[in-house]
């Protein structure tokens, strides 16, 4: 006579598979890439902040007698055409190119953030006014905004970043005002409203807070587009003007001397590249975290 096993005995019980752990290699890569841009972009934020501290030359000294060298024990990264030292230059160009992309990413984040909250809390006609004027800004090429910009109330540094920052503000219109449709319809908003709390009240302590983490994400993915454009436009003569140290700027003063002095075009470009590229993997990890803690 055949025993009868247990139905539970039945069925072969295999271990559970853990989880593909993560590819060491990459996530060293990752954590390596991320912290390397960090460090540098400390050391750009030092140079922008106390140049003098990283500087042993006055960046607008000239000296005819030194024009064009190559790096030597004085000069590191040698001179431009008048004599100047290139190391210093670069080093207060940071604050110049720092200064334009902040403060024309500044100005977009609060024009767009107006704008946005508006569009979001206010009825259909509103809603429908402000996004399509936000579609007519953004169907023209940013540069070429940019540029109109600017040939209505002229060149300079400051103009250079109100024209960057009007290129920019209906991104950040967009985005905020489709996160206030998602906040303004959530429970501890409709709680706020039925205990009386008043309009602004509700706007300033629950809307706004919870709108403002993807728009400071978004804003750091667009700083590195502003510097871009703002030394586009130094390059272009539409910026800070000479004898400023701004690398758009240092750029365009090397465009006569490739063929005798081709480094004096690499360093700023260099600056620029690096600069971007740090602040966009910067980014990059604040948007990945910010989308993890969504996930939870």
């Amino acid at each position: 006579m055949t025993a009868r096993l247990p139905a539970t005995a039945s069925r072969t019980e295999c271990p559970p598979t853990p989880a593909a752990p993560r590819s060491a290699p990459g996530q060293w890569a990752r954590r390596g890439g991320l912290l390397c841009a960090s460090v540098f972009l400390l050391l750009v934020g030092v140079a922008a902040a106390w140049p003098g501290l990283l500087s042993v030359h006055v960046p607008d000294v000239t000296d005819l007698s030194a024009t064009l060298q190559g790096a030597s024990p004085e000069h590191l990264l040698g001179t431009d055409r008048l004599g100047r030292d290139t190391l210093s230059r670069l080093i207060y160009g940071a604050r110049i190119s720092l200064l334009l992309g902040l403060t024309a990413t500044g100005l977009g984040f609060l024009a767009g953030l107006v704008w946005g909250l508006t569009a979001g809390l206010s009825g259909r006609v509103v809603d429908e006014v402000a996004m399509r004027s936000a579609d007519v800004f953004m169907s023209v090429p940013s540069m070429l905004m940019v540029l109109l910009v600017i040939a209505i109330f002229g060149a300079g540094e400051r103009n250079a970043a109100l024209a960057v920052a009007v290129g920019i503000a209906p991104g950040f219109a967009r985005l905020v005002r489709g996160q206030t449709l998602v906040v303004k319809n959530t429970g501890y908003v409709a709680a706020a409203v039925s205990l009386g709390l008043p309009a602004r009240a509700v706007i300033l302590r629950h809307i706004v807070p919870n709108v403002l983490p993807p728009l400071f994400v978004y804003a750091t993915m667009t700083l590195g587009q502003t510097i871009i454009v703002g030394a586009s436009l130094s390059f272009l003569g539409l910026g800070p003007q000479p004898p400023a140290p701004e690398w758009g700027l240092m750029l365009a003063e090397a465009r006569g001397y490739l063929q005798r002095a081709p480094l004096l075009g690499v360093y700023p470009g260099l600056a620029i590249t690096l600069t971007v590229l740090s602040i966009a993997t910067v980014g990059r990890a604040l948007q990945l975290r910010f989308e993890g803690r969504d996930a939870r």
